[in-house]
């Protein structure tokens, strides 16, 4: 079937990751940057026995719900996958995710799940960006067809499924502020200068990555990492961004020599400025370092842990545990409704961090530990702590290991607050919980619009 077309394809729905479904000939075809009711000739990219994928290559009728896509770069970008189709029926199919993975996976019986929580700011709504240098910028067919030659230096995204292939970014509406400045002159300052872009393949070049970190104080980070340890090109480019960007408030650079861009295990050296910043919220101040995590859309995660505090319902005399504790956030934020809080996270510096905002906010209730959870959270562990009235869990993608779950049923805890970045895994756990836990709450936030991805928050409540 590769490459065969499909005339008149109607797209039905959208499914899983962003992908449009229809049917042909009794099989699910899995079709991208097309919306629910557009019908179209596809070409098939991938066949399988059950399924097939595809590509549509003419449009005969529009769907009613599509949009114009805002930005210049989409279809080619990998981000804002769903610009196209109008921010409703974004929130419907986000809810409708959420409800088919608890159908599909958790197999339980769910109370009504509720509307989503949809982001006021469906534009620069992100607090952090990461671009990436490269010698190699990705070419449209136009410009390959004509035979001329273009700058192939560029500063922006990967291309989905290309780790060598970065598209230039000339204006991104994921991140407000300064971002959009900083990048384009940097880019400019660099080719003017003749400062070498990095190369994917052969891992050489000056420039390699750059970090731009934003709060709601206005406050802001920026980070950028050289491929090379040489002192007078790095020099030049950091002086270049303290000169033309005075107001930012923290500029660091890493020399990273590795085959990859993480950074958790290099040293950041702060330029100029301090070497963190800070965002607010209901008053707590927290300090975000270069490594630490925090939500990336500060303004819509107020609100999600506005729900979780809801959820858990606490009355001053609970003991909370905060899986999975990250920073602190949570912790903190729920710390003077309760008796103590105690986080547990397995990444160190977090912990850090974690503590060191209960102490700049004068929380004296919190205490911290670090740890792999499965290996932290045991007996032992329970020993020398009071059991929880309330758990909130917040894991990554992947969700929680099973130990971690069964050790949470082995608790007893009266409530449990999952947040979840991951409906799927969320779901997973669900069912191993539902040996002990009821679903009582289900409510979607949607953190990230124009994506697939969606926030879930879940109360379970003991069985009596």
């Amino acid at each position: 079937m590769k490459n065969k077309v499909i005339p008149n394809l109607r797209i039905e729905r959208i499914a899983a990751e962003g992908k449009c479904v229809a049917h042909h000939e009794g099989k699910v075809v899995f079709v991208q940057n097309v919306a629910p009711g557009d019908l179209a000739d596809v070409r098939i990219t991938k066949g399988r026995s059950s399924f097939m994928e595809g590509e549509a290559i003419h449009f005969h009728e529009y769907s009613k719900d599509r949009i114009e896509p805002f930005c210049s770069h989409f279809g080619t970008c990998g981000g804002c996958k769903w610009q196209h189709i109008n921010y409703a029926l974004q929130k419907q199919y986000k809810r409708q995710q959420v409800l088919d993975q608890f159908t599909r996976i958790a197999k339980v019986d769910l109370p009504e799940v509720l509307p989503i929580l949809g982001s006021e700011k469906t534009q620069y709504y992100r607090n952090k960006l990461d671009f990436t240098f490269s010698n190699n910028r990705w070419l449209t067919k136009e410009e390959i067809n004509s035979g001329e030659q273009f700058e192939r230096n560029a500063l922006g995204f990967h291309i989905p499924k290309m780790f060598d292939k970065i598209i230039d970014i000339e204006h991104c509406y994921l991140q407000g502020s300064i971002s959009n400045d900083i990048r384009n002159e940097l880019r400019e300052f660099a080719l003017q200068e003749g400062l070498t872009f990095f190369d994917l393949r052969n891992q050489v070049g000056l420039l390699r990555n750059l970090i731009i970190r934003t709060t709601s104080t206005e406050e802001s980070m920026v980070i950028v990492q050289f491929g090379e340890n040489d002192l007078a090109g790095i020099g030049k480019v950091m002086a270049f961004l303290h000169e033309e960007f005075p107001k930012i408030t923290s500029l660091q650079y890493i020399v990273n020599l590795k085959k990859n861009e993480t950074f958790h295990d290099q040293e950041v050296i702060t330029f100029r400025g301090k070497d963190y910043i800070e965002e607010e919220m209901e008053g707590l101040k927290f300090r975000i370092g270069p490594k630490s995590f925090y939500q990336t859309n500060s303004e819509q995660a107020y609100e999600l842990y506005k729900i979780a505090r809801e959820f858990a319902d606490l009355q001053g005399n609970e003991v909370v545990y905060d899986l999975y504790t990250g920073t602190g956030t949570i912790a903190n934020f729920v710390a003077k409704s309760a008796k103590q809080v105690i986080g547990i996270e397995y990444v160190e510096d977090a912990i850090k961090d974690a503590r060191l905002n209960s102490q700049i906010n004068g929380i004296e209730n919190t205490l911290f530990y670090a740890g792999d959870m499965k290996d932290l959270l045991n007996d032992e562990f329970m020993e020398g702590h009071e059991k929880p009235d309330v758990i909130i869990t917040d894991p990554p993608r992947a969700g929680m290991h099973e130990d971690v779950v069964r050790m949470m049923l082995k608790l007893n805890a009266p409530k449990i607050v999952y947040v979840s970045c991951n409906p799927a895994t969320q779901a997973r756990d669900i069912a191993l919980l539902s040996e002990k836990y009821t679903v009582d709450k289900v409510q979607p936030v949607d953190m990230f619009p124009h994506t697939y991805h969606v926030e879930n928050v879940v109360l379970l409540t003991l069985n009596k």
